[in-house]
């Protein structure tokens, strides 16, 4: 093919899914969607696999490919010209967690058309809803047991059906989960905002149609398919070129003298390389990786085998979410400007035992897996290639609300380092790319009050490269709310790699009105008076190299200890954040 041709229909698919997020952004209505920019917009081919995505969330994009999918399966050939399709069970219907809510939007060469032979393309929009009912305002309950506690659960519902927006079936939806029978559960507690933002949706998806259908006018239906499949190729090769240079880097024979599933590292042409790596959550659950590099074809395994068990708790994690973790790193991972797209995961199998951690039961709750586990993930697998430690591996997830409002809100920390750089101080890391509210909507919007929002100084962990410094943000309520609280690394620190220190661990202090600071540990829903406030420190991230080394780079600049910032260092401006564009 040809290769100006590739990269420029490349950037036109990509051109697709931005201008989506900008139309939702600009048509939501939510906090959730329009300031924090909670939400990811993609473009799939007609078997459900991604084609292009906006530069949106990590976490979304990965898992949207496998809602496609089963929303094919489910409807088959009842799909038509105008019908929008929604979905967000984790486990049934590719979802993440149950406040993501997926609206997929079948693509028609002809208008009026029918039936899922006849789909050219797929435009799909994801976004996070602040408030779809369960135990806790947020929907984001720190101690649901089971995914009934988590709020409305959607397998498959047309939510347009032939141009119709069907407001009142899905409020009973929403409104469901009131008159589910669970012990506290309520119904969406602000069910306009979360109507207006799935409006906000099918228009975003709309307007990925009008594109689409610019392009095939402008190029024909079979040569735009042809560089669909093109760029997925590109980006295949790509991913099976960065697996033989890990492999030749590291040897091919089994690191650390692992067993290999043929008993030796073979022949040239015929030779494999496996490296394993593992980590820990806060309540001893073990995250396991084994990774096997295949030279004859190619091709890896990435085998979660000794992963623990479903936990009695939400930090579970569907299969989606290892997914978009995988594919995730090894995007980062590729130096070539490849659009992330399904070709990069054509040459890995990814292996997850049922019943453990990472594959949980139908009915488990796994609010937190999407939020929490899925950073460790992303942890494990940049650990197994020896790139960076870990980061702060966490979202720091913060709910607070009653019966007629909820917000949500993830909390920046500290990125792990590498080799040759620092960890970023302050940044929402791996798998999540959304950005801190402003304070002027915050306190405008919500009773409260943002006393402090800065960097942790010296909590990154130390190293020839140090890790980056964790956050401090301080909310003092301005009336009695319920307050919860969903992190992890408040037991086990970021670990270093090659003897780098560990990050310092996070920490979610309650300031009572009597004087008394109380320890809230990782996970947490308490009720608050107005003038009390929740300070959250969250973690640094782990440094890489051993901190008393020095090395002289290929350009003879010398790297050395990197001392701990000043006080009043960066400024809390300062952190990363992502703006459409």
């Amino acid at each position: 093919c040809d290769p100006v041709q590739l990269s420029l229909f490349g950037h036109r698919f990509m051109g697709i899914a931005e201008q989506m997020g900008r139309t939702l952004q600009r048509t939501s209505i939510s906090v959730n969607i329009k300031e924090r920019l909670d939400f990811s917009c993609a473009l799939f081919a007609p078997d459900g696999g991604l084609v292009a995505n906006a530069p949106h969330l990590p976490v979304h994009l990965g898992a949207m490919s496998e809602a496609v999918r089963c929303q094919l399966r489910h409807w088959g050939d009842d799909i038509r010209d105008g019908d929008v399709l929604m979905s967000n069970h984790p486990q049934l219907a590719g979802g993440s967690h149950l406040p993501d809510i997926t609206v997929i939007t079948p693509v028609f060469a002809e208008p009026g058309a029918s039936g899922s032979a006849a789909v050219c393309f797929f435009v799909a929009s994801r976004g996070h809803h602040a408030d779809i009912g369960g135990i806790a305002p947020g929907s984001m309950p720190p101690m649901s047991k089971r995914l009934a506690e988590e709020g409305a659960a959607i397998v498959a519902f047309k939510l347009v059906r032939d141009g119709r927006f069907r407001e009142e079936e899905v409020s009973e939806l929403l409104l469901a989960p009131g008159k589910s029978g669970v012990p506290g559960c309520s119904g969406s507690r602000n069910l306009p905002d979360s109507l207006s933002d799935l409006r906000a949706q099918v228009a975003a998806n709309q307007r990925g149609i009008s594109l689409v259908r610019e392009l095939i006018a402008e190029y024909s239906l079979p040569r735009v398919h042809a560089y669909m499949r093109f760029i997925r190729e590109t980006a295949a090769e790509a991913v099976r070129g960065l697996l033989m240079r890990f492999a030749d880097r590291r040897g091919w024979r089994s690191s650390a003298g692992l067993a290999l599933p043929d008993g030796s590292a073979g022949e040239v042409g015929h030779r494999k390389m496996a490296v394993e790596a593992s980590d820990r959550m806060d309540d001893g659950t073990p995250i396991k990786l084994r990774i096997t590099v295949d030279e004859a074809t190619r091709s890896a395994e990435f085998n979660f085998a000794g992963t623990g068990p479903e936990v009695y708790g939400n930090t579970n994690a569907p299969p989606a979410v290892s997914h978009s973790a995988v594919i995730y790193v090894l995007r980062a991972l590729i130096d070539d400007d490849v659009p992330l797209n399904q070709g990069c995961l054509e040459p890995v199998t990814i292996a997850i035992p049922p019943g453990s951690l990472l594959h949980p039961s139908v009915g488990a709750a796994v609010v937190g897996g999407n939020v929490l586990t899925s950073q460790r993930v992303v942890d494990v697998v940049l650990k197994a290639f020896g790139e960076t430690a870990a980061s702060q591996g966490c979202m720091n997830n913060l709910t607070f609300g009653d019966a007629t409002l909820g917000y949500y809100e993830t909390i920046c920390g500290g990125a792990g380092a590498g080799r040759g750089f620092d960890g970023r101080s302050g940044t929402q890391v791996h798998m999540t790319n959304t950005r801190a509210t402003d304070v002027e909507v915050l306190e405008r919007r919500y009773p409260v009050v943002l006393r402090r929002f800065s960097l942790r100084d010296g909590s990154g962990g130390a190293g020839r490269w140090r890790g980056g410094c964790g956050a401090v943000r301080w909310l003092e309520f301005r009336r009695p709310l319920t307050v919860s609280i969903l992190s992890e690394r408040r037991t086990l620190a970021p670990f270093g790699l090659e003897g780098g220190g560990p990050g310092q661990r996070g920490i979610n202090l309650l300031h009572r009105t009597d004087g008394r600071i109380v320890s809230l540990g990782g996970k947490s829903t308490v009720q608050v008076e107005a003038g009390e406030s929740l300070e959250i420190r969250t973690p640094g991230g782990g440094g890489f190299g051993a901190p008393d080394a020095a090395e002289a780079d290929e350009d003879g600049t010398v790297f050395g200890p990197v001392p701990v910032p000043a006080p009043g260092g960066l400024a809390a401006s300062q952190q990363a954040e992502r703006v459409p564009r």
